[in-house]
Order: structure tokens, then sequence, then C-alpha cells
């Protein structure tokens, strides 16, 4: 049965076609099921015989697969390209291997062409094009009748224009074709409403070449000490202090949902695993550590998505577009710090259940970046990135300016007075872009009170 927003999308895009139109753009928020609307989407095109085939693109090939799950359900047929299907599932990796015979091939039929993920495909010409925008540029288009693309997060952190996306002028926004966001989705009760902990330190101590200095959070720290991220990711105690809040809370989730799980989101392999034996030998959590460098990594996350196992540890694959709806508390402990990763790895934890308890918790320190973008979870897509969402009728809405941080959320705070004995040293190690090169360790930062900030987004 499709939800209110999905059978809404569903009208709005057949309209769009029947007038002539062949490019459709939908944004919907994380976990709303934007998949299981492009399924029916197509199947209400077999139906009125305006399509005769349908091809899938995904980032991944864990997404490829669900899809075609997804679709092959809808439609009651197979999703595979063998005779008598439907359609095919592929990646966006795998258009590059294919020759022109498949493309001229398409041109015999009605094709829709469905883009998961548009957002991946930068670039509106063969010059600003990446690889992926440019293979739909020049064969995809060709031969797609119709084109639906989806994003949750409709902006790219490189601001390079979003392939297939149509752009207003003078101000660049992007326009969207429909738009349900993560407001209407926690109003409708399709999504959960996130819970955001920060956290922050009160007191911090810095040794340096003899010298002691002090500051009252993560944010005076590094911007006026030679401190980075990295080095707050890298450190042990540190990382214990926010695994064990995070822990706490699933077990108590857990209480209620038995079979509720958590992610961990890392900076690297290594990172992972270090994460992963703090997880099972400090708190005797059961885990799943999945990479790239594993051959099974799909057959794990479809493994974990019916286990009972407490907690998934990943570097970027559970990021985006996987669907696992037992997960309710996520920690981002990835050194990436952009908006739109951000939004990716809450998105892991909105999708709604049938189970009793509904929360959804992300825990993350409160490095400047990420208080930011926590502040402005309710606005879907940013100013920053200077987009603005238009409607099926081609009315403008505009975003209302960001709120100074905290103004409109509901806070909690509580100060932890830690014991002098067990007072938190962090490591100051040199750890470039995205690899945490070390281990969880202890250094020179000392660190004696802590505070929790909870944001808790759409309670009014």
């Amino acid at each position: 049965m499709l939800r209110g927003w999905q059978e809404e999308c569903v009208s709005s895009a057949i309209s769009h076609y029947v007038r002539g139109n062949r490019h459709f753009l939908a944004q919907a928020t994380p976990g709303a099921g934007k998949t299981f609307m492009a399924a029916n989407l197509a199947k209400s095109l077999f139906e009125r015989s305006m399509i005769d085939f349908v091809i899938c693109f995904s980032p991944s090939k864990i997404i490829s697969a669900s899809t075609r799950e997804s679709f092959a359900r809808t439609l009651k047929k197979e999703m595979d390209g063998s005779f008598g299907s439907l359609g095919i599932s592929i990646t966006y990796q795998s258009v590059a291997h294919l020759d022109d015979r498949f493309w001229s091939k398409l041109l015999k039929y009605r094709v829709l062409c469905v883009f998961d993920e548009i957002h991946h495909c930068g670039g509106d010409n063969e010059q600003n094009s990446n690889s992926w925008g440019q293979q739909i540029l020049c064969n995809i288009q060709k031969v797609a009748t119709y084109t639906l693309a989806l994003t949750g997060t409709p902006w790219r952190s490189d601001l390079v224009p979003i392939t297939l996306a149509s752009y207003s002028d003078p101000e660049g926004e992007i326009v969207c074709n429909y738009q349900y966001t993560l407001n209407q989705a926690v109003t409708d009760n399709v999504c959960r409403r996130p819970k955001i902990v920060l956290i922050d330190c009160e007191y911090q101590e810095v040794n340096t070449n003899g010298e002691t200095s002090t500051y009252n959070s993560i944010h005076e720290l590094i911007e006026t000490e030679d401190q980075n991220y990295s080095s707050i990711l890298g450190n042990w105690k540190a990382t214990h202090y926010l695994i064990n809040e995070a822990v706490s809370k699933l077990n108590r989730i857990r209480q209620v949902n038995p079979e509720a799980g958590g992610l961990i989101v890392a900076s690297s392999i290594k990172h992972a695993k270090a994460l992963a034996h703090m997880l099972e030998t400090e708190f005797e959590q059961s885990t799943c550590t999945v990479t790239h460098l594993e051959f099974n990594a799909q057959t794990q996350i479809e493994s974990f998505k019916t286990s009972k196992t407490q907690w998934i540890v990943s570097v970027g694959m559970v990021s985006e577009g996987t669907d696992i709806p037992r997960l309710q508390v996520c920690c981002h402990l990835s050194n990436i710090k952009t908006e739109l990763y951000f939004r990716q790895i809450l998105g892991r934890i909105l999708r709604r259940t049938e189970d009793v308890n509904q929360e959804a918790w992300l825990y993350t320190f409160a490095e400047p970046k990420l208080v930011s973008f926590s502040s402005q979870v309710e606005i879907d897509i940013p100013d920053s990135c200077m987009y603005r969402a238009y409607d099926s009728k081609g009315s403008s809405t505009t975003n209302s300016k960001h709120s100074p941080f905290l103004t409109q959320h509901e806070i909690k705070e509580d100060t932890i007075n830690t014991p002098s004995g067990n007072s938190f040293v962090w490591q100051r190690d040199d750890i470039e872009n995205t690899d945490v090169n070390t281990g969880l360790q202890n250094s020179n930062l000392i660190l004696k009170q802590f505070r929790l900030k909870v944001i808790e987004a759409f309670k009014y």
C-alpha cells in the first residue's frame, strides 16, 4: 500500500510525463521509501502502456540488489534483464562496460531510466561531468523515453551541477519536481524523529613543550590550538566515553525492541577494527565489521539486517541507501565532515518499523562543522548550498534562513564531572584526510569535565 506522499508523487510524475516532459526529479528524505515509490511509478507506466522496459541505476551493488528486489516484488516480474523480465537493476560503475549494441537495442523500446541517488552524478556538459554523469549525458539520455531521478540529499559537496537536474536563474538553485521533506515525514509518522547527541568538554588541558594551555570547548580547542579532528577520533578514552553513551542507549532500546541495532561509521579500516574490538572487549557487545576489503560484504550486510547482532561497524558502506530498518542508534566517527555525508549517515536510523520504540539517536563529537549541521537538520536543503525547491506547479518555496545554533531546538544539558583519576587524555597526532592511521591511544590532551547536548528536531 502506498503512503500518501508516494501516491502523490506517482501521480505528479505521470502528469509531468503526459504533458510531454521527459525528466522528473524527486527529492524525498532518506528513509521515506523512494525506491518503493519508483517501483510503483514504473508499474503505473506499464499499466498505461507508456513504457516497455525499466532500467535502474544505483551507486553500489548493495543498493542495486535491494532495488532489484523491490521492483521485482512490485512488478511481479524478474528484474535481471533476462528474457521475459521487465527490466534490469545495475550500478553506475557497470555502465562503462556496456557496448554500443546494448544502447542501440534499447532505442527500439520505450524505456524508463531510474537514477537512484542522482547527486552522485555530477555535471551538465562533457567538460564538467564526472564519469557517471558523462555516461548519462552521452548514452542514457538518448535511449530514455522518461527519466526519474531520486535523491534524499539534492546537492553535491563540490558544487558541480547534478546531472539531469534543472536549475533556476540567476541564483542557480535546483528545481525539484516533487519534494518530501524530513519535517513532513516526521509529521506523517513516516520517519522517526531524530535526536543528535553532541559530546563536548568544559575543561581541556594541552601540554606542549612544557607549556600548559586550557580550553572550554572542542570548538575553542580546534580553532586556537594545533589540533585537528582526527586527533579526537584517534583517542581511545575519548571514543570510549562516546561509545559508552551509545551502547547504554541501545541497551535501553533493546529492552523494548530486542532486535534494535546500532551503526558506527569509522574513518578507516584500522579505525573500524579498533572500534569493533572496543565494543566486544569493553562493552561485551556483538559486532559485524564491513569494509570494501571483505569479499562477502553484501552478504554480511544482508545477514545483519535480520540478525540480532547489536552493532555493525562500517567505513562508508552503510552510509547511504542501505536499508537496515532495525538501526536506531548511530555513531558518526568519520573524519569526513560534509553536510551531505552527515545527513546520509543520519538517514540510516530514520526508517520507521512496526516496533513499539521508534527512537533514533546519533552520537558524535561537538566539532564545529558537525555542530552546525546538527542545528540545521530541520532544513532539508541547506542555504549554504544555495538551493531552493520548486513544486510541480512551478511556484517556488524558499527555505527560511538558518536560525542561530540551538534557538529552535529543545536542549537538555548535563555536565558530567569525571573523577580526577579517570580524566580523559586525547592523543595528538597528524592524521591526514579521512584515514586514522594510529590506534586508539592516549597522549597530552587532558579532559576533566564533559557536557552532553541533545538536539531534538521537529518538537515544537
